[in-house]
């Protein structure tokens, strides 16, 4: 995979609630669970502000497009 083929998508499948963390794991080649897991800390650790970043992120980051549906 190159740089090229690098997009930051919220993937339909895999993914736990809105698919922020698989995207992040993705895109950065981490395991998915590290993701989570380091999302839950940081969101415990910083008065769930996690969350607010949460929905943020969810409205950046654009999802995956269907392979059927063009």
């Amino acid at each position: 995979m190159t740089v090229e083929d690098k997009k930051l998508e919220r993937p339909r499948t895999g993914r736990m609630l809105a698919g922020v963390c698989a995207a992040i794991a993705g895109y950065f080649g981490l395991d998915v669970t590290l993701v989570r897991v380091g999302y839950v800390l940081l969101t415990l650790f910083t008065a769930f502000s996690g969350v607010i970043a949460y929905f943020i992120l969810v409205i950046v980051i654009p999802q995956e497009k269907n392979r059927y549906f063009k």
